[in-house]
């Protein structure tokens, strides 16, 4: 039997940005299968097989028979324990940007987790969609929780969905802190899983202030989905080295920055 031929009136497109593509549709669904890519794409299916190999050895995907999947998410306390003394600082530095009788959104994340520890005794109102945050404050009678409806993530312990987004479009705070998977270098803050980008900017549309806590190893990772620019947040709590080159971007983009 003859290969297909595929025709396509569109231009050959670069490798890269069809790879980018390609993890963009596994995101979108559970998985996605060569044959289907191949017609997706307008390629063969062997140029769809090593885009997959690459994405595969990138370690953004796994392949499995006949298509791939996402890499699986490492799970929350494995990820709590990384980088965790930079996370710590940046919990501490970040409380001091919290004053009592406000109302505080805080995101999913651990190192936003790092800053609800540092809240214990404080009187506040706190709106979360973590279930981390959830159970570290509880015990609080201090603090008055303010839960998102949703979907359970029972690996990250966050909430998502229609349900969460309705419930931030009825809410207001004083500040939201934030958490992302990177920072891309043109200062765009990036997030790896789809469901919680519309929770994040919920956060940040209905908060006076929106405050991003990210670690220096954040403006060497990336993400998928652009949640806002640097400079559209009203500071950056970060132990970013302030002589590094991301530190003179954010300064020429006039990002406020407390540092930890």
């Amino acid at each position: 039997m003859q290969p297909r031929a595929v025709l396509t009136t569109e231009p050959p497109m670069l490798a890269a940005q069809r790879r980018k593509l390609i993890l963009r549709e596994v995101h979108v669904g559970d998985g996605v299968r060569v044959a289907d890519l191949a017609d997706r794409f307008a390629i063969s299916e062997m140029t769809v097989r090593r885009d997959l190999s690459q994405l595969v050895n990138e370690g953004k995907l796994t392949r499995v028979h006949g298509g791939a999947v996402l890499e699986a998410e490492p799970p929350f306390a494995e990820i709590a324990v990384e980088r965790l003394e930079a996370k710590q600082r940046i919990g501490r530095a970040a409380t001091a940007l919290v004053e009592d009788g406000q109302t505080v959104m805080i995101d999913i994340g651990t190192t936003t987790l790092e800053l609800a520890r540092r809240l214990h005794g404080r009187k506040l109102r706190v709106i979360t969609s973590s279930l981390a945050v959830l159970e570290e404050l509880l015990p609080d009678p201090d603090i008055e929780l303010i839960v998102l409806g949703g979907i359970v993530r029972r690996n990250y312990r966050s909430l998502v969905g229609v349900l969460a987004e309705s419930c931030l479009r009825q809410l207001s705070a004083d500040v939201a802190f934030l958490g992302a998977s990177g920072i891309r270098q043109d200062l765009a803050v990036l997030d790896s899983v789809m469901a919680e980008v519309p929770i994040k900017r919920g956060m940040i549309a209905s908060s006076g202030r929106a405050v991003l806590l990210a670690d220096a190893e954040k403006f060497r990772m990336g993400g998928f989905v652009q949640v806002c620019r640097a400079d559209e947040l009203d500071c950056i709590v970060t132990d970013l080295d302030p002589a590094a080159p991301e530190a003179e971007r954010l300064g020429d983009a006039n990002v406020r920055v407390v540092w930890a």
